[in-house]
């Protein structure tokens, strides 16, 4: 009888141990949920992470100083929100999110594309903008006219690993092959695929290609006139940071009412390739 009872309270300290564990664990995670945002506030200061991607996000390879859309609108936000900013670290497409989750910045500020995968690891704020994807060949490539044939074994796309091109080649061309880069390679590493036939398309913004047909004259050309996406492009942040979206959403709509996103992109000279979102 003595056994029995011993064991009896045995299973009940092993109970009560694991549900205070649990309960422990779900205070202590919303703790952390509320004390990231709370930090920033009380901190003043607003840690980002970054990717280089012009005309969004450039970084001078000597000075290191950093310039962009993403960069003017997310200063000017800081501001407007009382909030000085440090730019903390460079990033990839693919493990941007990552740092988020790990608490290494409180916002990744090269603006992003929302799609369900990055939905799953973060939350994003109102797109205080759009731009627009084409595809790219090379000069008098007529095998894409119907886009359709893109989704061939025959074919090969360049993208970049974890930015928006390989999403929209896996989703809408997945029997194409892919030449997929790193990281942090660069968008001139994507396009030169094509050029020295490595690949047969690439997925890219204007102002990618515009910026790649300047040092390549002539070495690509825009396959059609529909684009394969039009996306907002928002800034995300990590899951559990309502508070800080709520904010960063209010500084994101005053800044199109009052014009200050129209006035940065024709500062850069992308008006015709960016729009304001409403």
């Amino acid at each position: 009888m003595k056994t029995y009872i011993n064991a009896v309270v045995v299973i009940i300290a092993i109970v009560a141990l694991v549900t205070s564990g649990v309960a422990l664990k779900k205070d202590s995670s919303s703790i952390s949920a509320v004390s990231v945002s709370d930090k920033v506030i009380k901190s003043g200061e607003l840690r980002i992470g970054y990717i280089v991607y012009p005309p969004l996000l450039m970084k001078d390879s000597t000075s290191g100083k950093l310039s962009g859309i993403s960069y003017d609108i997310v200063e000017q936000a800081a501001k407007k929100l009382g909030l000085k900013t440090n730019w903390v670290e460079e990033v990839g497409w693919g493990s941007a999110i990552e740092g988020l989750k790990d608490n290494r910045y409180d916002i990744l500020g090269t603006e992003m594309w929302p799609n369900t995968a990055r939905a799953r690891e973060a939350v994003f704020s109102k797109a205080p903008m759009n731009s627009v994807v084409y595809p790219y060949v090379r000069p008098g490539d007529q095998r894409f006219t119907d886009l359709s044939k893109i989704n061939s074994s025959q074919n090969t796309i360049s993208v970049l690993d974890g930015e928006m091109a390989s999403f929209i080649a896996a989703q809408d061309y997945p029997q194409a092959k892919t030449n997929t880069l790193p990281q942090l390679a660069s968008y001139s590493d994507v396009l030169l695929n094509v050029t020295t036939n490595k690949a047969d398309l690439v997925f890219v913004e204007p102002s990618v290609a515009d910026g790649f047909l300047k040092s390549h004259p002539g070495s690509i050309e825009q396959l059609s006139k529909l684009p394969l996406r039009t996306l907002g492009n928002g800034f995300a942040l990590a899951r559990g940071q309502d508070s800080m979206v709520g904010m960063w959403n209010i500084a994101m709509d005053e800044m199109i009412r009052e014009g200050a996103i129209a006035s940065i992109l024709a500062k850069y000279n992308a008006s015709s390739e960016y729009t304001v979102n409403k």
